[in-house]
């Protein structure tokens, strides 16, 4: 592959695409999770479609979480006897986001979101509710997976159905242009080759789900100056291309402020260790031998915790039956077989891991017991007993949550509010579900945002298409 730089974004203002190029009727902008699940509802409506995709395969940020999505009323959460609503998860996201997040659009999106998980389902997808925990801010068991528990299995087969249905997949083409004409249509874009080259590509309808800003350092020092020094755990497609067309563009934006931290990542292996075994009994001790904050509170908010304490590091500590929990999840295990865990056969050995004092350790994890509330409100349904383990963890951006402005059919909105003609975002490139900066994200939202966002467009689309 060429290393030649890739062009800024930027938005060509002309009355037709150049000569001689192809049109389609839908061009989709990125490969994730929110483009392929869109291009398997177009081609479910019998809509021709293209994804183009920045990298050598469909990987996007799903591929690097674990791949959960939150639904309600899905067949399989039914069949399994667990009682849930659609109203229910909406209110979760609401209230998790403190009344922040446009009611309208959680409503959609979790609409949506259930629809396209049955959907998907039909087609093949193996999806399975997660068991063992829940998850901060989630009143019941609606975590959907794949058997594996992992975001690239998710995309693997995402992509696989996308393209047995006869949706175009184009690798290696970096979208750096959308044109658009004085009747303020898109008309098409311009992408980038791996040798420098620029091809364009006409089309009726543009979505863009080409993910957010988490990659661009730039802006994330501009919009997010509290995660300027944090470690990007995200995928570096997250390049804030779609801020910079709206920006050209003139559209309306929201909640730039907002984002998904992760207060476990690990340390210096760089890897997700999975907020579980806090939610079952684990902890978060400072190098002072300290707990900092009550750790149920989300993971998200749990990465400005963790950044705080001195040298921006905690240590993961929990004991045997956590560990347990802990090895059913890959990325775990990953970091386990690259030296993670650390074993220690009482309170002296851990103090000497994390570097602290033995008796303030032992204070802190004298607190740690059945029916105790601590001073951040956390009570306690078990001890942690020797031999413990820990993890040196930092915190994390993960993604940004703000984006281009959307209405319920995920059309991108001008500044006066109105609906753009043939522009949709949808994923990362739109406004999430989350309010404002990282407290407000519950957990799953940025994929519920993706899964839902894609399926609304293209169902939105294709209706559009069928009417022309």
């Amino acid at each position: 592959m060429s290393t030649s730089s890739p062009t800024a974004p930027q938005v060509v203002r002309a009355s037709a695409m150049p000569e001689g190029c192809m049109t389609m009727p839908v061009v989709i902008v990125g490969g994730g999770s929110c483009g392929l699940t869109a291009a398997i509802a177009l081609r479910m409506a019998g809509v021709d479609c293209v994804i183009l995709e920045r990298d050598v395969r469909a990987t996007g940020s799903t591929a690097l979480s674990s791949g959960f999505i939150p639904a309600a009323q899905t067949r399989i959460q039914q069949s399994l006897g667990i009682e849930d609503s659609h109203e229910w998860l909406i209110e979760d996201v609401i209230n998790k986001a403190h009344g922040q997040a446009p009611r309208p659009l959680v409503t959609a999106y979790v609409h949506a979101a259930a629809q396209a998980i049955d959907a998907l389902q039909d087609k093949g997808l193996p999806f399975e509710i997660v068991y063992g925990f829940l998850y901060p801010g989630h009143r019941v068991r609606r975590m959907h997976s794949m058997p594996e528990r992992t975001g690239e299995t998710f995309m693997t087969r995402l992509e696989q159905l996308a393209t047995q249905m006869g949706a175009d997949l184009l690798t290696e083409a970096l979208v750096r242009e959308l044109w658009i004409d004085d009747q303020q249509r898109i008309i098409g874009v311009g992408y980038q080759r791996p040798d420098g080259s620029m091809e364009h590509l006409g089309c009726s309808f543009l979505l863009l789900a080409c993910n957010g800003f988490g990659g661009n350092p730039r802006l994330v020092k501009e919009l997010l100056p509290d995660m300027a020094q944090a470690t990007f755990a995200g995928h570096q497609g997250n390049d804030g291309s779609a801020i910079e067309w709206a920006r050209q563009l003139g559209l309306k934006m929201a909640d730039l402020d907002a984002y998904q931290g992760h207060g476990s990542w690990v340390t210096p292996q760089g890897a997700l260790m999975t907020w579980a075994f806090i939610m079952e009994g684990g902890v978060q001790i400072n190098a002072r031998g300290q707990r900092f904050s009550d750790e149920t509170g989300g993971y998200s908010e749990a990465a400005v915790h963790v950044l705080a304490q001195p040298g921006g590091v905690a240590w993961n500590v929990f004991d045997e039956p956590l560990l347990q929990l802990l090895l059913g999840f890959p990325d775990f295990r990953d970091a386990h077989a690259a030296g993670a865990l650390r074993t220690a056969s009482d309170i002296k050995s851990l103090a000497s891991i994390i570097g602290c004092d033995e008796q303030t350790l032992k204070a802190t994890l004298d607190e740690v017991r059945p029916g105790h509330t601590d001073a951040w409100g956390r009570t306690f349904k078990r001890s942690l007993h020797a031999p413990y383990r820990a993890v040196k963890v930092t915190g994390a951006l993960f993604h940004t949550q703000g984006g281009l402005d959307v209405d319920t059919r995920c059309r991108a909105l001008r500044a006066d509010g109105q609906a753009m003609v043939n522009l949709y975002a949808a994923g990362g490139a739109a406004r999430g579900v989350s309010g404002r900066g990282a407290d407000g994200y519950l957990a799953g939202n940025g994929l519920l945002s993706a899964v839902g966002g894609g399926w609304l467009a293209a169902n939105d689309i294709a209706a559009q298409w069928r009417a022309l």
